[in-house]
């Protein structure tokens, strides 16, 4: 079946010399510039602290899945990847960890407690704030925790992927008279990691425990009898990709439920315990799991900052907060908001929704007026990250109840929301509507929405096509352009898109659309090839990308080849971008920056200039990153915004202001490493949103 969509990749000569940098030094990179937040005394001090459990977040995602796959190809005959590149990317991320917590323990905490928020551990806290901490402990965590001696009748326990537990090394012998010196205590997930402190005992301001530190002052409490020699909190990091066979199985959806009761027992990769363990309890550790030393991480602080999101939800602080932002309503479809019709206002022309500056809502409308309509037939939609809950899902539910023909193209591998995605697969067929999970061995990236309606004799069909997900929550905090149209080439286009998902048949090749990957590696190739072929012939060619990420090595060579044919390129890469700009004789006409600021830069922007006339530049909007994934193992869509009017919009809105941002912006430097272009210049989001908010 994955025969169906399928092209072969297109094959490009890395040009001489050309040294492609590390991709998982450059995620690391990122993250240092996601860190650079926290620093930064201009945003106010709840949101760097958020920054600082953005980094945790992200870099328990890098463990799970990207250092975890790098260890595997590693062991590959001809991987390529040697000892020391592995080294290096160990060594880069022990040193991130340690900036990190040391922009957490020196600048961020010490500046929260000047303004009255404070974690407070047990030497800390004052006897009555000791006696409720103790009183909590004992009605809400006692019950729920079971100490573990180790012997061999009572192994080494099955540690759940990141979840909190302590190591105890205890002095005299058990009820039975025998010296078993280790015991675990594994802390269940259903408690609270930060716990608030009654405003009665916060002595003027706010202060919070942490349950670890809750539990470490009780340990001794655990084991009567015994004397609590050392001890330590400790989480394992473990492989969390799930491991199906798509080719063997008979239902993916059954598969992949199967599988994910197994998802947080798999290979361990990084091992956390706190900086004061001592070495033969870290050692311990390091042997039950299987893991050489390069992969323990001495902390010096909690093993879970992500969690401290739950103190950031906590705090009674707005002013400590970016300021509430309101998106706006398009202004295009407020006659379309008066009149109750955006299915009117469509037969006029496409709009842009550029989120998450304009509202989401105008999508939602879309879909509550189809479902709401008689004349409505059918609804199709991807589903990639819908999240557990979901207006749209429950559109799509309301529409399949209420007789009309739905589709729902579901990923159900789409990383980390699995269960999510089951779930409304599931929903969704017991209320009869067609459901198909896209193509084996290709996951459906793409961003569709498409609703046919009955006008008169005739059908008309409408869609929404997007670079970010259908999900409201995040339209809220990430840049994705969307674009709502009743144009007649692409809403068949996006018709084919569905018919060839749900028939498994090879139909005619789109119009409008470039589809993976089946057309859109070789459409891309040849527009960068078409750039260099002008810029050889002396006319003016100019590339100018934004997307999240560069790794696919065809591409790299072909935007290499061009700059060495004269084009000028500037590449906006929010994440790994594994081309080195500026190196004499190949890229010194590459320029590469990276925009990390208050919201999540998540836009795919493709534009290409051949030459000086109007008719010479093209502009596509795409749910894809050049990544090789993108390009030749996922359902990815790219569209071409052809209203001259709507294009120059893009150009105005999403790729000048951030080419001369110098407040959220960094170049990249030839060896890979990234500097601040500046702090106190123009800044393209807020800018944005200055704009849409007058």
């Amino acid at each position: 079946m994955t025969a169906v969509l399928r092209s072969p990749p297109p094959t490009a000569t890395r040009p001489t010399g050309l040294a492609l940098l590390n991709r998982e030094q450059a995620i690391l990179e990122f993250n240092r510039r996601v860190l650079a937040q926290a620093l930064r005394e201009d945003v106010p001090l709840l949101e760097r602290l958020r920054y600082i459990t953005i980094v945790s977040s992200n870099l328990d995602e890098f463990f799970e899945v990207r250092f975890a796959d790098y260890l595997e190809a590693s062991r590959l005959p001809r991987s390529g990847i040697t000892m020391r590149e592995m080294a290096d990317v160990a060594a880069a991320a022990h040193a991130l960890i340690d900036a990190q917590y040391a922009a957490f323990n020196d600048v961020v905490m010490p500046a929260l407690k000047a303004s009255g928020i404070r974690i407070l551990n047990h030497a800390e806290r004052d006897e009555p704030q000791r006696r409720w901490v103790d009183a909590f402990f004992k009605k809400q965590v006692r019950p729920l925790l079971v100490p573990l001696g180790l012997d061999p009748a009572h192994p080494f326990p099955q540690v759940a992927n990141k979840s909190l537990n302590f190591i105890v090394k205890l002095g005299g012998r058990d009820a039975f008279g025998r010296d078993n010196s280790i015991a675990i205590v594994k802390v269940p997930r259903v408690l609270p990691r930060v716990i608030r402190l009654p405003d009665k005992l916060a002595l003027g301001g706010q202060s919070f425990v942490l349950l670890s530190s809750v539990v470490r002052a009780h340990l001794a409490e655990l084991f009567p009898g015994r004397s609590v020699e050392a001890f330590s909190q400790f989480r394992v990091t473990r492989d969390s990709d799930l491991d199906v066979d798509e080719e063997e199985m008979t239902n993916l959806r059954q598969a992949l439920r199967s599988s994910l009761s197994t998802r947080h027992f798999g290979q361990a990769i990084r091992l956390e315990v706190v900086k004061s363990c001592p070495e033969e309890l870290s050692e311990f550790l390091l042997q039950q799991f299987g893991l050489p030393d390069a992969a323990l991480y001495l902390v010096n602080g909690p093993v879970n900052l992500v969690r401290l999101n739950q103190l950031i939800d906590q705090a009674d602080a707005d002013a400590l907060r970016f300021a509430p932002y309101e998106p706006a309503w398009p202004r295009t479809l407020r006659p379309a908001l008066a009149s109750g019709s955006l299915f009117e206002r469509l037969k006029q022309g496409d709009v842009l929704l550029h989120h998450p500056f304009e509202s989401f809502e105008p999508v939602v409308q879309l879909l509550r007026e189809a479902v709401a309509d008689p004349d409505v037939l059918a609804i199709k939609q991807t589903v990639y990250r819908a999240g557990s809950e979901s207006v749209l899902m429950e559109l799509l539910i309301e529409a399949a109840r209420r007789g009309k023909e739905v589709m729902a193209v579901v990923e159900l591998k789409a990383r980390f929301d699995e269960e999510a995605n089951i779930n409304w697969a599931e929903r969704l067929e017991a209320v009869g509507a067609q459901v198909v999970y896209g193509i084996v061995g290709l996951k459906t990236h793409a961003k569709l929405l498409l609703v046919t309606r009955r006008e008169g004799s005739r059908l008309r069909r409408y869609a929404h096509l997007s670079t970010g997900n259908y999900n409201p929550t995040t339209a809220r905090l990430y840049t994705d352009i969307g674009c709502l149209t009743a144009d007649a080439d692409l809403t068949a286009d996006a018709d084919l898109v569905f018919q060839q998902l749900a028939s498994l048949t090879r139909g005619k090749a789109p119009k409008r659309l470039l589809l993976a990957p089946t057309s859109l590696h070789r459409q891309l190739l040849g527009m960068v090839d078409r750039c260099a072929d002008a810029a050889r012939q002396g006319r003016p060619a100019r590339i100018v990308l934004k997307f999240n990420a560069l790794t696919d090595e065809p591409l790299m060579a072909a935007l290499v080849a061009a700059a060495q044919a004269g084009v000028s390129i500037d590449l906006i890469v929010r994440g790994a971008c594994m081309l080195a700009p500026g190196v004499a004789g190949l890229t010194e006409r590459i320029r590469v920056r990276s925009v990390v600021g208050r919201f999540l830069e998540h836009t795919r922007i493709l534009y290409f200039r051949f030459d000086a006339g109007e008719d010479d530049e093209v502009l596509y909007l795409s749910s894809a990153d050049w990544m090789s994934r993108n390009m030749l193992r996922r359902i990815e869509v790219a569209w071409p915004v052809r209203d001259a009017r709507l294009r120059q919009r893009v150009i105005d809105e999403c790729l000048v202001p951030y080419l001369h941002d110098r407040c959220d912006a960094w170049r990249q430097l030839p060896d890979g490493r990234y500097e601040r272009i500046g702090n106190d210049g123009p800044s393209a989001q807020r800018a944005l949103m200055t704009r849409y908010t007058s």
